[in-house]
């Protein structure tokens, strides 16, 4: 509440200013790393988490040594650490700092996740990007931006500052807003082959080909096939990010075809926790895109019989984050789901009874409401029967939930098998 009054009473212009200083006084203090190491930064809506591993991984296999930043964890070479910090894009002098310490270990290369909220906030001023990545684009922080055009513009200032290369998204709607900025090399990745002329000028055209899911993964990249450990057709444009960013830098296909194939996932994305008697699967989805993606390749990798039940379990972000997408997730709930419990999630300074009852809304008197996300899991899990699948969304392996200044900790994964250990005793 005193963080919201604050923000009432300065002026937003003395905010900007605060960040702008912030970024360049702990680039200036940290000696500008970023001219001393190769930073890829990859932005968008959905895919960010799953793309720097991907990338990282790559490089890895190449022999580089490489620092690694991501909502889910801190790497430097072999050391790493959890991110606790429930931020995608840490501020106040974090980055510069992570860079530093890359740099004097020895990283080649940094992959960064940039959250239009750390844009907003100037975290990514001087910092020197030799790489940018747009994963996709879909509405998403739209009361904190003031529009889907203004969240797109954040997206856009960090094209706008990487003059080297540019990867996009070739089937995303918004990418002709991207090309719009200009850089030394583009390279464009599809899984559309009519898309090669249209962007053939342009710059280089990544096509994935012979797309299969049964239930794991494969395609073709100019010939050499791509066999996946993992599922869901989304994960093709995560792979071709990463392996755009490769060839942009010189690494064969071959490598990137080693170091997706040694990739297991990140962990809390499509995540299997429980296999049997039934499955319980966890993932962060939190747009509805995302939640929709994970729903469909759920229903259409595991062969239902008629009598098992898709089981959901899942909330919405607290904070005055989004409130227009929280009856849409119920929508979509509806719409996929068998047996639906809407739940907290993280409710910050909003009654969380009222985001649960907002999302429900979308459900069509479908939804089972449990305040308590411990309760709610047991519920599923004592609903499900031999066969059946669980579904728990919006959370993945983050460490705690936020309530009203606390962070309480929690994994949605761990408790999962805390109650499934209570339901066999």
């Amino acid at each position: 509440m005193l963080k919201e009054l604050i923000k009432k009473i300065i002026p937003k212009s003395l905010f900007n200013l605060y960040h702008f200083t912030i970024s360049f006084l702990s680039a200036l203090f940290f000696g500008f790393p970023s001219k001393k190491i190769k930073v890829i930064g990859i932005t968008g809506t959905d895919g960010k988490t799953t793309t720097t591993e991907m990338i990282a991984k790559i490089l890895e296999e190449a022999g580089y040594k490489v620092g690694l930043l991501n909502s889910v964890r801190f790497k430097i070479g072999q050391k790493e650490q959890i991110n606790t910090l429930r931020m995608t894009m840490p501020g106040r002098g974090f980055i510069q700092k992570f860079l530093k310490e890359a740099q004097k270990e020895g990283c080649e290369f940094a992959v960064i996740e940039v959250s239009s909220e750390g844009i907003k906030q100037y975290r990514h001023k001087f910092i020197n990007f030799k790489v940018t990545v747009l994963t996709n684009l879909s509405p998403e922080h739209i009361e904190s931006h003031g529009s889907f055009e203004k969240y797109r513009e954040a997206k856009g200032k960090l094209f706008e500052s990487t003059k080297e290369v540019h990867v996009l998204n070739g089937d995303d709607k918004e990418i002709q807003y991207f090309l719009n900025f200009p850089a030394k090399k583009k390279v464009i990745f599809t899984k559309d082959p009519s898309k090669l002329a249209h962007f053939q000028k342009t710059g280089m055209i990544i096509l994935a080909e012979n797309i299969k899911e049964n239930p794991f993964l494969s395609f073709t990249v100019k010939g050499v096939q791509f066999n996946l450990n993992l599922i869901g057709e989304f994960n093709v444009y995560n792979a071709l990010a990463g392996i755009s960013v490769a060839l942009s830098q010189g690494i064969s296909l071959e490598i990137c075809k080693k170091a997706l194939e040694k990739f297991k996932g990140v962990p809390g994305r499509m995540e299997e926790v429980i296999s049997k008697p039934f499955k319980v699967i966890v993932d962060y989805a939190v747009t509805p895109k995302a939640l929709e993606k994970v729903y469909q390749t759920i229903t259409s990798n595991f062969k239902f019989q008629p009598s098992n039940k898709l089981i959901c379990v899942f909330g919405a972000c607290g904070g005055g984050r989004d409130k227009w997408k929280r009856p849409v997730l119920g929508e979509i709930a509806e719409k996929y789901c068998d047996e639906i419990i809407v739940t907290n999630e993280d409710p910050y300074d909003e009654d969380p009874w009222k985001i649960i009852e907002q999302v429900a809304s979308g459900t069509k008197g479908k939804a089972r409401k449990i305040l308590d996300r411990r309760e709610a899991i047991s519920t599923a899990l004592k609903l499900a029967k031999e066969g059946d699948i669980i579904v728990i969304t919006g959370k993945g392996c983050e460490p705690s939930i936020c309530i009203k200044g606390k962070k309480i900790p929690w994994d949605d994964r761990e408790v999962v098998r805390e109650e499934f250990d209570k339901m066999r005793s």
